[in-house]
This record gives structure tokens, sequence and C-alpha cells, in this order.
């Protein structure tokens, strides 16, 4: 029984879907905005209810992996993300769009931290970073699907079609999770639902947590909330492009996500081993996307494909927090640890998109065009927050945490 084939790849579907349905909003944003009258606000808030139902759901969905195991927990979970793109499919006004949205990240919230979970069941620490990179990189592949390849969807049967047939491919990734992947024995003995929330105040009570979980929590807020929606109407309104040629750049983008996801997670596993921590590595893409970053901020746009794969390609890097935290903490507290980060990194980005949206507003619409000055506003104060993490971040030493023995530290806070 090969794991790749019953754990890492049933998994993997429902996770191509997350990432699809994370970013499509910024190819169908115009269409949103133009059938149901949006303002900016209106369609950040709109967009970014994913994300508020994804983190709202973080800290009980790590309980429950604990506690449940990943396969059942995802697998019910899929069904909700059917219902809700059911239901934005089938939306006449803004409300019937904002619950199907909402439902949709409720549904898809386990999709990272579900697959997590089961690599700590079924491989070796040793190889955690590649696992999640490779993983990834399949939720790369949804993202670049929800760009050139949806706007072709959309052009053929409409928005509302396209949810429709993204309903059954949610249903099928649940039966898959459900009937494929076997169960596996959780580490650790019974504990109390009290026991196992009470799990929390532990991690949330590390200084190394908070230093190493930081960075990733800006990058990725960041990254979601341009990539999911902004970034889309960036090209429109300060590139000066034309449909066809933002959904391409977009998916420049989505390469650089997917490259940089193989790249990182393979690379840091195996440079671990000549000398060269994981820490590091992280330190170096989160520097690097925070230089692309800027850039994008103040408006440039000359090699933009470049530009724009590489700060994906970097950003990525922020997903070795996951493999940086896992040996803190027992085996038994592998769900709460990742559901403990990412309940941050969604809640900030719910803001952060909605929060791009108001800065918008503040300027005037000229011709259907949201101010240059606008975006760089508020890109620019996402690119000063995440420097202030980095500087936290930057004196650590790997030594302090054991990454260098990841598995003779495991379950030992620093």
């Amino acid at each position: 029984m090969n794991p790749l084939v019953v754990v890492f790849a049933p998994f993997a579907g429902g996770y191509f879907l997350s990432f699809f349905f994370r970013n499509v909003n910024a190819v169908i944003s115009k269409d949103l905005a133009r059938e149901f009258a949006l303002t900016p606000a209106d369609l950040g808030f709109l967009t970014s209810l994913y994300l508020a139902a994804f983190a709202a759901f973080q800290l009980p969905l790590g309980v429950l992996l604990d506690r449940y195991g990943p396969r059942r927990v995802v697998a019910a979970l899929l069904c909700f993300a059917a219902a809700g793109a059911l239901l934005f499919a089938a939306a006449r006004d803004v409300a019937m769009l904002s619950l199907g949205r909402a439902l949709i990240g409720l549904g898809v919230s386990a999709g990272l931290m579900g697959a997590i979970k089961a690599f700590s069941l079924w491989f070796p620490l040793s190889r955690l970073a590649t696992m999640n990179g490779l993983y990834l990189a399949v939720g790369g592949l949804g993202g670049l699907c929800a760009t050139a390849p949806a706007e072709a969807l959309v052009e053929a049967f409409g928005w509302r079609g396209m949810f429709s047939a993204l309903a059954a491919a949610s249903a099928a990734a649940a039966l898959a999770v459900f009937f494929i992947v076997p169960e596996k024995a959780l580490p650790g003995g019974p504990q109390s639902l009290r026991d196992q929330f009470s799990g929390f105040a532990r991690i949330y009570s590390s200084a190394t947590f908070w230093r190493i979980v930081l960075p990733m929590v800006v990058g990725q807020a960041t990254y979601l909330a341009l990539q999911g929606l902004w970034l889309g109407p960036w090209l429109y309104d300060v590139a000066q492009l034309e449909r066809p040629q933002v959904a391409h750049y977009l998916l420049i983008t989505v390469l650089g996500y997917i490259g940089g996801s193989l790249f990182f997670g393979v690379m840091a596993d195996r440079v671990a081993h000549y000398g060269v921590s994981r820490l590091q590595v992280y330190k170096i893409g989160l520097f690097i996307a925070l230089a692309m970053l800027a850039l994008i901020a103040a408006g440039v746009h000359k090699a933009l494909g470049l530009l724009l794969a590489l700060y994906a390609f970097a950003g990525i890097s922020s997903s070795l927090a996951y493999a940086l935290l896992t040996p803190l903490f027992p085996p038994e507290m592998t769900g709460r640890v990742s559901t403990a980060s990412n309940v941050l990194m969604f809640a900030l980005s719910f803001m952060v998109q909605w929060g791009i949206g108001i800065a918008l507003r503040l300027y005037p619409v000229i011709d259907g065009r949201y101010a240059a000055a606008g975006y760089t506003a508020a890109f620019t104060t996402l690119a000063l927050l995440q420097l202030a993490a980095l500087a936290w971040l930057a004196p650590m030493r790997a030594p302090q945490f054991g990454d260098g023995a990841r598995t003779a530290g495991r379950g030992t806070l620093p």
C-alpha cells in the first residue's frame, strides 16, 4: 500500500479545488462587480468571506483532526464546499453569493491542515518539508487552473456553469478521501475536549512559535489577498492590461508559486543534511519575496512576468514554517500546531483582502479603474508589516529550537 497513492493523492484532489476556489474571483471579479453592482469594498468583503470562514474554523479543526483523524474530517467538510459552490452558482443577490462563498471557505478549511496531519502519521519527519512542498505544488496547480483555464471556462459556460461543475468536483473529492484513505491509529492517549483545547495555550505561550509564525502569517496573508483577488484589478488598473493579459500574468504568478513549492520543500530537506538549516532557507526566501512586494507597491510593471514569478516563487518559502514548528510539540498535537498558525494567517488574510478594498475606496474611481495611489498605499503598508516581522525573526538561530535534529528535539519546547 503506497502512501503516495492512498494518502497523498486523495487529499491532493481536495487541495487542488481549495486553491481554485481561493483564486478564481480574481478572474471573475469584474463580472461579479458588474452583475451585482459591487463597490471595491463589497468585492473585497465578498471574496474575503472564504478566508473568514476558513479562519474561524481553524481552532476547532485542529481539535477534530487530533481527535478523529484527517480522513473523516476532510471528507465531511468537502461536502460543505460542494453545497457552497452550488449556492454560489445559483445566487440571485449578494446575500446568496456571500453565504455560498463562506460555505466554500468552511468546506476547504482542512485542505492543507488535514494533509499535514496525515503526513505526520504516514511519513517520517525528515521528509515533512518535501511532502508539504509537493502538496503545495498541487495546490498551486489549482491556482494555475483558476487563471487562464478558468477564463476559458467562463467564456464557454459562464461563471455560474463553472461553479456548478466545481460543486460536482468537490463531492467527488469528498468520496475519494472517505473511501480511499485508510485509517491509521492516532498517537497519544484519549484526551477530553477541555484538555485538547488547552493545548492551544501551550502553543500560543511559546515565544519561538510567534517568531517563526509571524513572517509566514503576514507574507502569506498578503500573497493570498493579492493572488486571490487584488492582483487581477492591479494588473487592469496600474499595469493597464486587458483581460486576456491579466489572466496570462496571473498564470505566470501561479507557475512561480508551483516552482517555489517544489524548490523550497525539497531543497530545505536536502540542504539540512549539509548543515544549512531550514530556518536559514526560510529567512532568505521571505526577504526575496519582500523585495518583490516592495517593487509591486511602487507600481513597477517593467519585466512584469519576472517580478510576479519571483514574488510567488520566493513567497512560498513561508510554508517552511509548518516543518519548523512541527518538531516543537508532541506528535498528538500536530493538528493543533498547524491550525494555530493557520487561524492567524487566514484571519489576517480576511482583513487584508477587505482592507485593500476599503483603501481603494478612499481614492477616486476613473473609467472603472481604481487609483494607482490607493494600491501603493495599501501594498506599502503590507510591505512594512512584513519587514517588521522579519526584523524580529532575523537574529534567531536554528540551534534555539533544534532545527538540525528534528526527531531528537520533538516534543521539547525551547
